[in-house]
């Protein structure tokens, strides 16, 4: 896994906002991002302006998927699953979820990733969102064949 990009300032939401934006449309069937980062890092922010940016509908209400552990939505060329495997005990529960399954035709964005054990996707995109005094920061790092495809989402 390489870094890709980062340490990134997220001065304010609009800053989270115009990067979850940019981000979507370079999202196909089969990706996965994994979120990562403390309580109140932003992870549901961003996964929450990347799924409205997708649907093209920014007024898609996206509850929190924090009880429900999953929450689908269509979007152009592919459903996406929003999930947080905060309450998770097992990663075997995954299965069980049919998020092994997803992984491979959706776009998943899975918050609190460190509960899947050795199940996370190798080829997946990891997004590790920070909470400083200062501004919230976001590291990506990844498969090298991110790079490319990231190089106008960051430009």
């Amino acid at each position: 896994m390489s870094l890709l990009a980062g340490p990134i300032q997220l001065s304010d939401e609009s800053r989270s906002l115009a990067l979850a934006r940019a981000l979507a449309p370079h999202l196909r069937a089969g990706d996965t991002l994994l979120l990562s980062g403390q309580i109140g890092a932003g992870k549901s922010f961003f996964a929450r302006a990347l799924i409205r940016a997708r649907t093209g509908n920014p007024d898609e209400e996206v509850p929190s998927p924090t009880f429900t552990l999953v929450q689908s939505y269509e979007a152009p060329g592919a459903e996406i699953w929003h999930c947080d495997l905060y309450r998770l005990s097992d990663p075997f529960e995954l299965v069980e979820l049919g998020l092994e399954e997803a992984m491979g035709r959706a776009i998943c964005l899975i918050e609190w990733p460190d509960r899947m054990g050795d199940m996370a996707p190798p080829e997946a995109l990891s997004l590790s969102f920070e909470a400083r005094p200062d501004a919230h920061w976001l590291t990506i790092s990844g498969p090298e064949a991110w790079r490319e495809r990231l190089e106008p989402v960051l430009a």
